[in-house]
């Protein structure tokens, strides 16, 4: 028997205006699909949110707290040398900071995760076929020895 779970994304929003007034609204499921593969500087209708006119992605962090920078690509969580920036507070001057930070596009990771358990179920599902049939060999194997002893 097997499961399928559908893993949808869910994003947390804070769209700030220039005047300094901010809305926070929360999208799952279908609307979030939309912010799925956007990277940090583009523009989307600002539609979504309920709102007139254009949003532009300025940064953001995932479920753990890792900042998001525009010019980190590739490995969805990478180590940097930084030297100012997203991701680095409070910094002397001249002093570089290796950090964690993530890649500037926005990804549903939980698909990912989703794959890696399917494949060790896969992995596991071979595991135990293989050693079903290692079991019947060694059964015929010995069920022909006795034979032999017999006569």
């Amino acid at each position: 028997m097997t499961v399928f779970f559908e893993y949808l994304p869910s994003f947390k929003l804070t769209v700030s205006d220039q005047k300094g007034k901010s809305i926070s609204r929360e999208l799952k499921d279908n609307d979030a699909n939309i912010l799925l593969g956007l990277q940090v500087g583009q523009e989307t209708d600002a539609s979504i949110l309920g709102l007139q006119g254009k949003i532009k992605i300025t940064g953001g962090s995932d479920k753990s707290g890792v900042a998001m920078r525009g010019d980190v690509a590739g490995i969805p969580r990478k180590r940097v040398l930084l030297s100012k920036g997203v991701g680095l507070q409070d910094v002397k001057k001249g002093l570089r900071k290796r950090k964690l930070v993530r890649e500037h596009q926005r990804k549903n990771q939980r698909r990912k995760h989703q794959r890696k358990h399917q494949r060790k179920n896969q992995r596991r599902k071979h595991q135990r076929r293989n050693q079903r049939r290692k079991h019947q060999r060694r059964n015929q194997r010995k069920k022909h020895q006795r034979k032999n002893r017999l006569t």
